[in-house]
């Protein structure tokens, strides 16, 4: 019987082991030191905030695992031998395997900051780092983040639930400026500051300041200014966590390099997830794509792969979802942070209800190419229709009715966004 060994058990490990078991009797086992059962990474906030206990997060219950014949080891890799098809742990176990997959995630970005290795200082990714980060605010009087994007807003709202002043440290002239426009940009800075967060663009960390006891005392900002706080929340990024493969003979560029079946340089050794880059990037797509749900779909599309039935990995348009504070937000498509040479865009508001509607097209064909959506909610698969089959901005308008999902009782806004997306085709004479 094949054995099949999966090092990691967040989204892309998991799902890869449960759609092996369902179309396969390999022996399957799932190595991960982080935790002893899969939970859902993106509720570590929630444990925090006190809405979900960490037996919450588990979408499947303890005894699943062994019903389903998924064999779970707590074990940390320190050696791989993919030659003799042989891992060591560090408790020098040696386990043997036919099939191995690499589902083993990120870590989060440090660059080196005089003070980045304190007591008070701490990303947030692992269920460890939940734990530090209980354990680091606890009877403080002030945390700062450094970094916005989602990581930074998640730090901020939960140290904001417990009535900790924040400060915000963001390094570009708007909050997530490589991600959002400047309108959606501008839009969240409100949201995020009447929220009571000290958010201070065009903002580097430069040292993070020991008291006597080496704990965090204070940062060194680069406007000169000396913040006291008790807690350094690091949000800058992550990057796949890939440095044990070192000297394994594994081809490695900031991922582990794959191809379109998520297969390595070596025969039998496969990557899925946060750690997988794609040598070649689906169409519409980036080398490497760090979001549960690509996490989910590598995993479901290599399993097909090891069981007999070989599969590229096709994921279609880009999405991705979010949540601001209370301003939820979808991206569908590609809408850049600035706009692309031939390309327009329509953009709606609804004056201080933190609500807006982006669509960004080709300005020769009118072919659509992404929308932006904040504060009210659109179906998925419509726009997911509306961008793979290049529909016109001029149907896409008239259709919008047709994609809005608010809830019963919510304001309807899709008349109002017609009639001035309109108005805005009228006014650059862009109509069909």
């Amino acid at each position: 019987m094949k054995h099949v060994l999966i090092i990691g058990n967040g989204i892309g490990g998991i799902t890869a082991a449960r759609h092996i078991r369902k179309h396969s009797g390999f022996r399957i086992s799932v190595i991960s030191d982080e935790t002893a059962h899969f939970f859902s990474r993106t509720a570590l906030m929630y444990i925090y905030m006190g809405h979900m206990k960490f037996e919450h997060t588990k979408p499947y219950e303890d005894w699943f695992w062994k019903k389903n014949r998924i064999e779970l080891i707590k074990g940390r890799v320190e050696q791989l031998d993919v030659k003799n098809k042989m891992l060591r742990l560090s408790d020098q176990k040696e386990i043997r395997y036919d099939i191995l997959i690499l589902a083993i995630g990120s870590r989060p970005n440090m660059f080196g900051w005089p003070g980045q290795d304190l007591h008070g200082v701490s990303g947030f990714y692992s269920y460890q780092d939940l734990e530090r980060v209980e354990q680091f605010t606890k009877n403080i009087s002030k945390g700062v983040i450094v970094g916005g994007g989602l990581i930074g807003v998640e730090l901020a709202e939960m140290l904001h639930s417990r009535n900790i002043p924040v400060s915000m440290l963001v390094r570009e002239e708007r909050y997530w400026g490589n991600v959002l426009p400047e309108e959606e940009a501008r839009m969240i800075e409100k949201e995020i500051r009447a929220n009571k967060i000290d958010l201070r663009l065009q903002t580097e960390l430069l040292e993070i300041l020991p008291d006597e006891d080496g704990r965090v005392k204070a940062v060194k900002t680069s406007t000169g200014e000396i913040i006291p706080c008790g807690f350094v929340g690091i949000a800058t990024g992550v990057h796949p966590n890939i440095d044990f493969l070192k000297g394994s003979g594994i081809e490695t560029d900031k991922g582990i390099l794959v191809d379109e079946y998520l297969c390595t340089n070596i025969p039998d050794v496969y990557a899925a997830g946060d750690c997988a880059q794609f040598r070649h990037a689906p169409p519409g797509r980036k080398n490497i794509e760090q979001v549960w749900y690509t996490g989910r779909m590598q995993a479901e599309t290599l399993a097909q792969t090891i069981c007999g039935n070989p599969l590229k990995y096709l994921p279609g348009p880009w999405f991705n979802s979010a949540k601001f504070f209370d301003v939820e937000y979808q991206t569908y498509g590609w809408v850049h942070s600035e706009l692309r040479e031939n390309e327009e865009a329509l953009y709606w508001e609804a004056g201080q209800a933190n609500k807006c509607l982006k669509i960004v097209f080709d300005r020769k064909s009118h072919e659509i190419k992404g929308i932006n959506v904040f504060g009210i909610r659109l179906r998925h698969e419509v726009c997911e229709k509306w961008i793979k089959s290049k529909t016109r901005i001029q149907e896409v308008i008239s259709s919008l009715h047709i994609a809005h999902f608010d809830p019963e009782f919510h304001k309807k806004h899709y008349r109002d966004i017609r009639k001035e997306f309109a108005k805005q085709l009228n006014k650059e004479e862009l109509q069909g």
